[in-house]
């Protein structure tokens, strides 16, 4: 994979003494006794052993991947450490355990691989605020949210549901970008981000803010997906043309929220209509380098807007392929909006960008466009897209559409850039799926992925795009397994 950017996630635990593996497996499996261990080696896997208050997460070394007769287990040799909610290999230098806490601070570590081929803790440890997405640019581990800033502030006064007269200050949200400099081990937080030119409200001139999606380097440039979320508070009090809250469409009046609430990632505040009013659009950001302080936009009306979304997390829907082309992908996600007037009329799609022109020039491709289905024809549902090399994509897709309210994410299937939008589903997999590592390890044309099975220990499967095959490697003595990837031994 040309980038040698790897992104996988774990579960967020707290390391505790090790426990024999052959007793805390569920079910009581023995598949793993009669297989052999693996030596040490520059492959490097991320494991949880137990679970809740009892789970310890463990970075495990392998010299392979892909062979079935053989276990890698925690109590035999690994590093112990306090997990991390994202792993993101620096290139083959280092492993950063990403970790986000939500309205606080959360601590990232890096370890390495040391020349007896065991991981190693780094020093250095960095806190960086609440992110939304995140990526890799030159030497930098970027991420980004969307967040109120503390500046050009505007006060507004109405009545609230009780009658009562209520005045408060709202403040235009920001971009809110931080940096982790892997090669020096210095680190920007982005909390305090308010520089103007990084601002995301009418960002893509409708009136309503944004959040990014993905940030992928294309030489000096980042792509990411500018996914647009209604009107803020500061967006909707805004006079256009001499209207009073001119940003809110004709006929959408009555979705603007009178109270506040919701929670979490779903919360929201009086004066504030929530989701986008324009479902049937995708736009593209092209920032000039990782400052993000200079862009361009481009829109295309044949997909909806690119990204997939869990809880607060949106997850990367772009990627650069070896043919030139950035391949935006939309699964359609505003499909599942409750009120009809913010559902899609679009089905997912792919549409792509050809790097290969001018500033000036850059543009989505007029002659692509692909709708996606299933193999039985019908409309494609789908949570994740990683780029696996070549002509190929892998998608983490849903068993059921994706209006659906118990839909799971329990299939991988193969994306063909010159096929016709039909997802081939991947073949070899257990019955027994439970769940997936967040993103697949490449190499040699193959991707490599975690799987986690009911009533047995995960295992590394081996992807083989062009005949859409999973193949068993090694086993994993554990509880879960979440990262895998590669690193050079110092």
């Amino acid at each position: 994979m040309k980038k040698h950017l790897y992104l996988a996630g774990i579960l967020m635990t707290t390391g505790l003494l090790l426990a024999s593996c052959e007793e805390e497996n569920a079910g009581g499996s023995t598949i793993a006794n009669g297989l052999k261990e693996v030596a040490k080696g520059n492959y490097v896997i991320a494991a949880t052993v137990g679970s809740g208050d009892n789970a310890t997460n463990v970075l495990l070394t392998s010299d392979r991947l892909d062979d079935a007769d053989y276990k890698i287990t925690p109590t035999v040799q690994g590093l112990q450490n306090d997990g991390g909610t994202y792993w993101v290999f620096y290139g083959q230098k280092s492993l950063y355990a990403l970790n986000y806490n939500q309205g606080s601070a959360g601590q990232t570590a890096s370890y390495y691989l040391n020349s007896q081929k065991e991981m190693a803790k780094n020093s250095k440890t960095y806190e960086l605020s609440r992110f939304t997405t995140y990526g890799l640019y030159n030497n930098y581990i970027m991420t980004t949210s969307t967040g109120d800033a503390t500046i050009d502030g505007q006060s507004y006064t109405y009545t609230d549901k009780d009658g009562k007269s209520v005045t408060e200050t709202y403040y235009p949200k920001h971009f809110k970008p931080a940096y982790i400099d892997a090669a020096n081990e210095t680190a920007t937080d982005g909390n305090g981000a308010t520089d103007v030119t990084l601002r995301s409200e009418n960002f893509l001139g409708n009136g309503e803010y944004v959040t990014l999606a993905g940030l992928e380097q294309v030489g000096t440039h980042i792509y990411s997906a500018a996914v647009p979320m209604g009107l803020s508070r500061w967006g909707y009090i805004q006079t256009v043309d001499g209207k009073e809250h001119g940003y809110v469409r004709e006929g959408f009046e009555d979705l603007v929220k009178t109270e506040s609430g919701g929670s979490g990632s779903s919360g929201y505040n009086a004066n504030e209509l929530q989701w986008t009013q324009y479902p049937d659009e995708c736009w593209v950001t092209i920032f000039k380098d990782q400052t993000l302080k200079e862009h361009k936009l481009l829109k295309t009306d044949k997909i909806s807007y690119a990204c997939g979304r869990n809880k607060s997390q949106y997850y990367q829907m772009l990627w650069e392929a070896e043919d030139g082309y950035v391949y935006v992908f939309s699964p359609s996600y505003a499909k599942t909006m409750s009120d009809a007037r913010q559902q899609t009329t679009l089905p997912a799609g792919v549409v792509r960008i050809n790097t290969q022109n001018d500033w000036d020039n850059l543009d989505f491709d007029p002659s692509y466009y692909k709708a996606l289905k299933n193999e039985d024809g019908s409309e494609a549902g789908f949570l994740r897209s990683w780029y696996i090399g070549g002509r190929y994509f892998m998608l983490l897709a849903y068993d059921k559409e994706i209006t659906a309210s118990d839909k799971t994410a329990n299939r991988l299937v193969i994306f063909d850039t010159e096929g016709d939008g039909t997802l081939k589903t991947i073949s070899g997999l257990p019955a027994n799926t439970t769940g997936f590592g967040t993103t697949p390890y490449v190499e040699d044309g193959h991707a490599y992925i975690l799987v986690t099975v009911d009533n047995d220990y995960p295992a590394v499967y081996k992807i083989d795009p062009e005949t859409a095959t999973a193949t068993k490697g090694i086993t994993i003595v554990a509880t879960q397994a979440s990262a895998v990837g590669k690193l050079d031994a110092k």
